[in-house]
């Protein structure tokens, strides 16, 4: 996201009369302490769901031992089912509170907007990682089923 910051394309719409590159502060945006910041709450929030569903899965494989493949596969997909919501909330609440502090312009926003740049950017790739996380999940048992 930070990278999209500083091109000159990202964002050059605009919506009901006011242009999404004003509205956004879109502007190169230099690494600082601020950013990093800003990346340090990125990791917690998105390992935070990663923790979330690998633990179900894992409880769920505690329960109920698979002997092939198949069985393996179901019971990821119905792990994941049962924790892709507290996920996706986890990320939505994330997102939809960093809009208000990516669109402000007071007193701070000089800072809290390159700290909110990496955790909204990351926060809508962390998506991907409730797919990636059960499906990662699932390959190790298959191999430790293979092998067994």
């Amino acid at each position: 996201m930070i990278w999209l910051y500083g091109q000159p394309w990202f964002l050059d719409f605009t919506v009901l009369g006011t242009n999404m590159r004003e509205l956004f502060q879109v502007h190169p945006v230099n690494l600082s302490v601020a950013v990093w910041v800003g990346f340090l709450a990125l990791f917690g929030i998105a390992s935070d769901d990663g923790v979330v569903m690998c633990t179900y899965i894992k409880q769920s494989f505690q329960k109920t031992t698979p002997v092939n493949k198949e069985q393996t596969r179901q019971l990821v997909i119905e792990a994941g089912k049962r924790r892709i919501r507290p996920c996706l909330m986890t990320t939505a609440t994330t997102i939809l509170a960093l809009i208000p502090i990516l669109t402000s312009t007071g007193r701070g926003s000089d800072i809290m907007v390159p700290m909110a740049i990496p955790s909204f950017g990351g926060m809508t790739i962390e998506i991907l990682t409730m797919l990636i996380v059960p499906v990662l999940y699932c390959w190790l048992k298959e191999l430790q089923i293979k092998k067994a």
